[in-house]
């Protein structure tokens, strides 16, 4: 309760501007293109602010890492570094019809010649493991052991590659960094628990317009102008498991205790109802009516058809693998269901994540009751970049712009 208390003294700041906004759309799909076109229309974007890259015909989800690099990050690169008018963009919206989805790097070639040793090193900490449970030593020292088994395993995944794959927009945000390692993920400078020197934050929010249908992704810019016109209204929809606390950094027990503090937060700083379950349950299909905010986990990849949501609806479903399907309208994941069923904003995982990559729900949803915008909020709340994360929705999108509620 002490660290909901601190966060609710929090002020707001400058927000995003249309003009520091660069859309970037795939010339080679029309629908991609009219949508970047209707966003720069509805928004106020300069026309000048639209980069059409040539990324094929076909609507593909998964991009490779030397494509990535060629064909999206060195355009990218180059417009924000030679163009001066664009180097006041602080946003990347990417659309429906760039792909969301990198694949991981080659392995370290010049690095090949560790992978012997340290696999036998990794095999010596696993018998160790082994012969300590049997033994039955202490606790810490199996800790011990298991912490040099995952730092051996770490080093020859390193190596090999693995874990290097990462959504498109979450490596975007890194496209003005030189080399950096390519492995799990990098810090997020823009996080308001970072303290680096303004000069040398080259971080780039990053926020993308897609889902099941161009029509559906229409939807989301006109849905999020109407709830900042006319205010969000509705329920909010708490789905916690009823965990202790247990106070332990990242631990499933202390982001269940996070869901709960959501729940007072919005109670305390909005006119709106909040309704809450706190068990190992999860909403009745059809047992939210006008939902204006759901948060809750788990349910991996069965989404529950439990909401009517209202324009201008946010959902955060904290799950691994709710958005490897984004255009599938017939996917059973949470991403692309609450964006069928007519979410306005959400954000969740192309690939497992692990919980300490979420952003903290009382953190991300007390910046938009501050007045933050979606991609401002998320970016002040979210971990890491280079990693698996994507936010889906307009990132100009203010909730609570003109809640009459919030207070």
């Amino acid at each position: 309760m002490a660290t909901l208390l601190i966060l609710l003294m929090c002020t707001a700041a400058a927000a995003l501007e249309p003009n520091e906004i660069l859309v970037v759309v795939n010339k080679d799909i029309p629908s991609s293109v009219e949508l970047g076109q209707y966003y720069c229309q509805c928004r106020n974007v300069p026309k000048k602010n639209m980069l059409a890259l040539n990324l094929g015909k076909e609507l593909t989800d998964t991009i490779s890492r030397e494509d990535y690099n060629g064909k999206i990050a060195e355009p990218i690169r180059k417009r924000l570094s030679d163009d001066k008018s664009s180097r006041e963009i602080k946003c990347l919206l990417t659309t429906y019809g760039v792909p969301y989805k990198v694949g991981p790097r080659k392995p370290l070639a010049d690095q090949l010649e560790l992978l012997k040793p340290l696999e036998e090193n990794a095999a010596q900490y696993e018998k160790q493991l082994a012969d300590a449970k049997a033994n039955s030593l202490p606790t810490n020292e199996q800790n011990k052991i298991k912490r040099n088994l995952v730092i051996a395993q770490g080093e020859i995944d390193r190596i090999q590659g693995k874990e290097t794959d990462a959504s498109v927009d979450s490596e975007l945000s890194m496209v003005l960094f030189d080399d950096y390692e390519l492995y799990r993920w990098q810090p997020n400078q823009l996080n308001k628990k970072n303290r680096f020197p303004e000069e040398m934050i080259l971080t780039i929010m990053v926020s993308r317009l897609d889902g099941p249908t161009p029509q559906i992704v229409r939807g989301l810019i006109y849905k999020a102008i109407t709830a900042e016109t006319y205010g969000l209204n509705g329920v909010v929809y708490i789905d916690s498991r009823g965990m202790p606390d247990d106070k332990q950094p990242n631990s499933f027990a202390h982001f269940d205790q996070g869901i709960r503090d959501l729940a007072v937060l919005l109670r305390f700083r909005t006119n709106l109802e909040v309704k809450e379950e706190q068990t190992n349950k999860l909403f009745e299909p059809g047992s939210c009516p006008r939902t204006a905010i759901y948060c809750g986990w788990y349910s991996l990849r069965k989404y529950v058809d439990a909401f009517d949501f209202v324009d201008g609806a946010i959902g955060y479903h904290i799950a691994s693998l709710e958005a490897t399907e984004l255009r599938n309208p017939n996917s059973s994941e949470w991403c692309p269901s609450m964006l069928t069923h007519g979410v306005t904003a959400t954000l969740g995982a192309v690939a497992e994540p692990y919980l300490e990559a979420f952003p903290k729900p009382e953190e991300f949803f007390l910046e938009l009751i501050e007045g933050k915008c979606l991609v401002e909020a998320f970016y002040r709340t979210q971990p890491f970049c280079s990693w698996r994360l994507v936010l889906i929705g307009d990132p100009l999108y203010t909730p609570f712009k003109k809640q009459p509620g919030a207070r």
